[in-house]
Protein backbone atom coordinates (compact mmCIF):
# COMPACT_ATOMS: atom_id res chain seq x y z
CA UNK A 1 0.00 0.00 0.00
CA UNK A 2 0.89 3.39 -0.71
CA UNK A 3 1.53 6.71 1.45
CA UNK A 4 0.93 10.35 1.03
CA UNK A 5 2.17 13.04 3.31
CA UNK A 6 1.60 16.57 2.88
CA UNK A 7 4.33 19.42 4.45
CA UNK A 8 4.48 22.73 5.06
CA UNK A 9 7.87 24.52 3.89
CA UNK A 10 9.51 27.63 3.86
CA UNK A 11 10.09 28.33 0.11
CA UNK A 12 10.66 31.87 -0.95
CA UNK A 13 11.62 31.04 -5.19
CA UNK A 14 11.36 28.28 -7.50
CA UNK A 15 14.89 27.95 -6.64
CA UNK A 16 14.27 26.35 -3.10
CA UNK A 17 11.26 24.50 -4.76
CA UNK A 18 13.56 22.83 -7.36
CA UNK A 19 16.12 21.63 -4.74
CA UNK A 20 13.31 20.13 -2.40
CA UNK A 21 12.08 18.46 -5.66
CA UNK A 22 15.52 17.35 -6.60
CA UNK A 23 16.51 15.47 -3.42
CA UNK A 24 12.48 14.01 -3.37
CA UNK A 25 13.03 12.88 -6.27
CA UNK A 26 16.10 10.95 -5.95
CA UNK A 27 14.91 9.40 -2.91
CA UNK A 28 13.99 5.74 -3.79
CA UNK A 29 10.82 5.17 -2.76
CA UNK A 30 9.69 7.95 -3.91
CA UNK A 31 6.88 7.50 -6.87
CA UNK A 32 5.58 11.66 -7.03
CA UNK A 33 6.18 14.88 -6.07
CA UNK A 34 4.04 17.57 -5.86
CA UNK A 35 5.01 21.48 -4.90
CA UNK A 36 2.49 24.52 -5.05
CA UNK A 37 5.33 26.77 -4.01
CA UNK A 38 2.43 29.83 -3.97
CA UNK A 39 0.89 27.46 -0.46
CA UNK A 40 4.47 26.30 0.71
CA UNK A 41 3.56 22.35 0.33
CA UNK A 42 4.70 19.83 -0.66
CA UNK A 43 2.55 16.61 -1.26
CA UNK A 44 4.74 13.06 -1.17
CA UNK A 45 3.64 9.76 -2.53
CA UNK A 46 5.64 6.87 -1.82
CA UNK A 47 5.38 3.22 -1.33
CA UNK A 48 5.65 1.26 1.67
CA UNK A 49 9.07 1.31 2.72
CA UNK A 50 9.62 5.43 3.01
CA UNK A 51 7.95 6.71 6.42
CA UNK A 52 6.52 10.01 7.13
CA UNK A 53 10.11 11.02 8.97
CA UNK A 54 12.38 9.15 6.23
CA UNK A 55 10.63 12.13 3.53
CA UNK A 56 11.03 14.73 6.55
CA UNK A 57 14.32 14.26 7.00
CA UNK A 58 15.09 13.97 3.41
CA UNK A 59 13.52 17.28 2.94
CA UNK A 60 15.68 18.89 5.61
CA UNK A 61 18.84 17.93 3.97
CA UNK A 62 18.24 21.02 1.90
CA UNK A 63 18.11 23.46 4.86
CA UNK A 64 14.87 24.32 4.23
CA UNK A 65 12.32 24.70 7.22
CA UNK A 66 9.69 22.17 7.60
CA UNK A 67 6.34 23.78 9.33
CA UNK A 68 4.61 21.01 10.01
CA UNK A 69 2.94 18.19 7.79
CA UNK A 70 0.41 15.25 8.12
CA UNK A 71 -0.06 12.16 6.63
CA UNK A 72 -2.80 12.00 4.45
CA UNK A 73 -3.07 8.16 3.27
Amino acid sequence: MAHEYKYDVSMSCSGCSNAVNRVLQKKEGVTSVDIDLEKQSVVVKTDDAVSYDDVLATIAKTGKKVNGGQVIA
